[in-house]
């Protein structure tokens, strides 16, 4: 639980409120994963991800894949996947977010930043149940310490799937959030979608998404 592992250094706190299951999400949200994932998967990830893997591997030193602890349904935690985007093993010291410029950041990484597809492998985490293709976007365990008890409404993000993409993340809020205010926009579409969530709204997301992947995230460091 997020309670229980806030962030590394061992934060003692305790859910004031449990997490209240949302139930208004659209039936079969769960079917349309499952098949938007697989068609993904067999169609485009079977020969993507192997060339995205071999061009990391080749240009610098470290694994392709990089794992990282995330918040998910009812902020209970899981691995998330994503294509290594930065040097190794400076991805694997202690949490800083990505800030523009960040020299930590390999050059094909910047290109896998900015058009989205180092995100790609967590349709793996869509088919293991761990996400969803839309919803809230998971954030490090680390991210969650900061905002879980100062934000109000926070923990209630975390009450549907995390998504690979979200509301959000369609509508221009991505990349670094060191200022409070920069979450607080987030959460408010975060809970807008989660009231309102519907396939056609899935759909929207996923298709502006797409056409943000096309023109290049400039958010996206």
């Amino acid at each position: 639980m997020v309670s229980n592992a806030l962030d590394p250094h061992r934060i003692k706190a305790r859910v004031r409120q449990p997490i209240t299951p949302v139930i208004n999400l659209y039936k079969h949200k769960r079917l349309f994963d499952l098949v938007m994932a697989c068609l993904v998967t067999l169609l485009i990830l079977s020969w993507l991800m192997p060339i995205i893997s071999l061009l990391v591997v080749l240009t610098s030193r470290g694994p392709a894949i990089f794992r990282q602890t995330r918040s998910g349904l009812n902020g209970k935690n899981f691995t998330c996947y994503k294509f290594r985007t930065m040097q190794w093993p400076a991805s694997k010291g202690p949490f800083r977010q990505v800030s523009k410029d960040d020299t930590r950041v390999t050059a094909v990484g910047r290109v896998l930043r900015r058009t989205n597809l180092d995100e790609i492998p967590q349709f793996i985490n869509v088919l293991r149940g761990d996400m969803s293709i839309v919803g809230p976007r998971p954030h490090p365990i680390q991210l969650d310490a900061q905002f879980w008890f100062n934000l109000p409404g926070y923990p209630h993000r975390y009450s549907v799937r995390p998504g690979i993409t979200g509301l959000a993340q369609a509508q221009g809020c991505r990349g670094e959030t060191g200022n409070p205010l920069k979450m607080k926009h987030r959460l408010m579409y975060d809970q807008f979608y989660i009231r309102n969530a519907s396939i056609r709204m899935d759909i929207s997301i996923c298709l502006q998404t797409l056409m943000t992947m096309l023109k290049g995230n400039t958010d996206a460091f």
